[in-house]
């Protein structure tokens, strides 16, 4: 099944929920809401005490009763109550105000490559429970690509690997279509407990979550630096004190790229199971790299090293997918569906009897009002319909 030009432009919101960001786009507006996907809740009164960014400040330093919510999870949505208050409290007066004034309210949004039906199902009941009346998902690759800039409507092959928090999804794209995928269940929080599990082993030192990122940035520096040494700060597993240690850059670096190995099988099986003709597409075009965690230290220089092709960082590889996501609501190109909300779970089909006895209502009403013109044409009528009508 596809989604038609004209469906997506019709819809007035693109959203894509991911297990790390949130992002809202506007038709002809852009992006409003590039949020942490993340809330915090009093869980003495069920009452939500901060959501998106201020959250992830927030971790770690919570008292007992206050709990970091993550209501998206690796495949997509885990808690549909949870993300409808999320999303709810991360779209500010500029998205209300756009959704208030369009009741028939039609919205996109991105799931992963051959999602299971209840991931589809949760997304849209999401969209559904804050408005929505029709929901399309996209194929995230798709979205992607488009984002990235990649002709992906022509008759040519590439490959692009899209690094998220939890997920990489590698794919081959041609036609509009995905000639072949493959999802590794390995992202940039992978990388991060790797290199965390590896310091308290070898040196007994626990670093914070946040400074975890800090730390390989430090790493990837010493080894381009060519540096055997990189002075790392945490505290003390056994005492409990701060200290600072000298960690061996090869040994850390080997660490961080060890989930990321499965990413390389997954480009050689993805490559293996493609027609000849798109492989060598891919051999002069090379790989595409997308996603939140497409910049993370040594993945690139690994990539290049491992399969022989050029490696290509997207100008803005954490928003591909949503300003591609948009750039379909305007410019309409073909893109997979995998789901679409059925009329009698919310969704709107403008050729149904109902659809057309509303329109048939909000006619009668507008000829009603007082000092309209006998004469004046109904919404989607004909001037002087009812003076012919009458005579």
């Amino acid at each position: 099944m596809t989604i038609s030009l004209e469906q997506l432009q019709r819809c007035s919101v693109a959203i894509d929920m991911g297990a790390s960001r949130t992002r809202v786009y506007l038709k002809d507006v852009g992006l409003v809401v590039d949020e942490a996907s993340a809330a915090a809740v009093n869980t003495r009164t069920g009452a939500l005490v901060a959501v998106g960014n201020t959250v992830e400040q927030m971790a770690g330093r919570t008292p007992s009763h206050i709990r970091v919510v993550r209501p998206v999870g690796a495949t997509g949505i885990t808690d549909i109550e949870m993300a409808q208050r999320l999303l709810r409290h991360l779209v500010d007066h500029r998205v209300r105000r756009a959704w208030r004034f369009h009741p028939n309210l039609r919205a996109a949004a991105c799931v992963p490559h051959e999602s299971e039906p209840l991931v589809q199902r949760a997304v849209v009941d999401t969209l559904a429970g804050l408005g929505a009346r029709k929901v399309l998902l996209v194929d995230t690759l798709i979205a992607a690509g488009v984002g990235c800039g990649l002709p992906v409507e022509q008759a040519e092959g590439m490959l692009i690997v899209v690094c998220g928090a939890a997920m990489t999804q590698i794919a081959v794209l041609s036609l509009g279509s995905v000639v072949a995928a493959e999802k590794v269940m390995a992202g940039g929080a992978a990388v991060q407990r790797a290199l965390t599990e590896h310091l308290r082993n070898r040196h007994d030192l626990v670093v914070p979550g946040q400074a975890v990122r800090q730390v390989h940035h430090a790493v990837a520096l010493a080894v381009s630096g060519e540096t055997d040494r990189a002075s790392v700060r945490g505290w003390d597993a056994v005492t409990g004190e701060v200290r600072e240690v000298a960690v061996n850059v090869a040994d850390a670096q080997a660490a961080a790229d060890a989930p990321m190995l499965a990413v390389l099988d997954g480009i050689r099986s993805v490559l293996r199971r493609c027609p000849p003709d798109l492989v060598a597409d891919i051999g002069v075009r090379g790989i595409m790299l997308a996603g939140g965690n497409a910049t993370m230290p040594g993945l690139e220089p690994m990539l290049r090293r491992s399969v022989n092709l050029q490696v290509h960082v997207a100008e803005r590889p954490e928003t591909a997918a949503i300003l591609g996501l948009g750039s379909l609501l305007g410019k309409g190109r073909r893109a997979p569906a995998t789901y679409t909300l059925p009329p009698e779970q919310g969704g709107s089909a403008e050729g149904s009897p109902a659809a057309k006895g509303k329109r048939r209502v909000r006619r009668e009403r507008a000829r009603s009002r007082p000092g309209s013109r006998p004469d004046a044409p109904a919404p989607g009528g004909r001037p002087g319909h009812e003076d012919a009508r009458s005579a």
